[in-house]
């Protein structure tokens, strides 16, 4: 039987008591899946992760309603430093280093968590799934490029021993090559460490070839769930997250009109 991880239970999210983002959302994620978050900008999906994360304060938001459970606790609104001693690590939008220092230097500040705990075997860990990283160890963060950097925050937050990892847009702004190969190292780590990833993604097409279970989200709501292959084949999303209509015709989403979703989706 699987095991819930995290559950979310109709949470609302409202920035400076005014602009409601997040409208009733629910979902779980079973221990050991990779789920993913679906949809386009404004969606709601960061503000979903921030949510989990503790990450909305800062920003002057809050959750107003409903329960954030993570391994049968509640941590709704609870600081982000609790929340991340107890497993969660989220990658945020944009691969944000600290440029002064060097790659290792980087790594190892993901071990903040865990003071005084050996962390070579992780580290070598790290370069196993990156050995791009191995030549730019001593290279200033800084200095390198788009694909190197999204490899450095998801080495740095692995340093950290995450339960539950969250990653926010890997793919944006990669060439399509990197892409894959990042995507094809986060499949590995959820296989062979059984890390649970939630992963928002715009590229729906790649997400879906990881992901275990998809959300679909739209104005702060989800509005389509299933498992990767039940999202693949339905037909809304072939023709407005994966670019094809029913005709097997490749459709740019410039060409869509309107967006009905069908009914056996309400």
């Amino acid at each position: 039987m699987s095991e819930i991880l995290l559950q979310l239970n109709n949470i609302s999210v409202v920035y400076s008591n005014v602009i409601q983002v997040l409208k009733g959302v629910s979902l779980s994620v079973e221990r050991g899946h990779i789920v993913s978050l679906l949809g386009s900008n404004g969606a709601g999906k960061t503000t979903t992760l921030k949510a989990i994360s503790g990450l909305l304060k800062p920003e002057n938001g809050e959750v107003t309603d409903g329960d954030i459970i993570y391994n049968g606790v509640n941590i709704q609104n609870q600081a982000p430093e609790f929340i991340t001693r107890q497993g969660i690590i989220q990658v945020l939008e944009g691969r944000q280093p600290f440029k002064y220092l060097t790659i290792e230097e980087n790594l190892r500040v993901g071990t903040a968590t865990r003071p005084g705990k050996p962390y070579k075997e992780d580290l070598e860990m790290v370069y196993h799934y990156f050995p791009a990283l191995v030549t730019r160890r001593k290279s200033l963060a800084g200095y390198c490029s788009g694909g190197e950097l999204q490899m450095l925050v998801i080495g740095r937050a692995l340093m950290a021993h995450p339960q539950l990892l969250m990653l926010d847009e890997p793919s944006l702004g990669l060439a399509p090559l990197v892409v894959q190969e990042i995507f094809h190292i986060i499949k590995k780590i959820n296989e062979e460490h059984d890390t649970t990833i939630v992963l928002v993604e715009q590229n729906a097409n790649m997400a879906l070839q990881v992901a275990h279970y998809g959300y679909v989200m739209e104005n702060g709501k989800i509005v389509m769930e299933g498992t990767s292959k039940e999202l693949s084949d339905n037909p809304d999303v072939k023709e407005f997250y994966l670019g094809m209509a029913a005709s097997g015709i490749a459709k740019s989403y410039k060409d869509v009109k309107a967006y009905r979703r069908r009914k056996r989706w309400l």
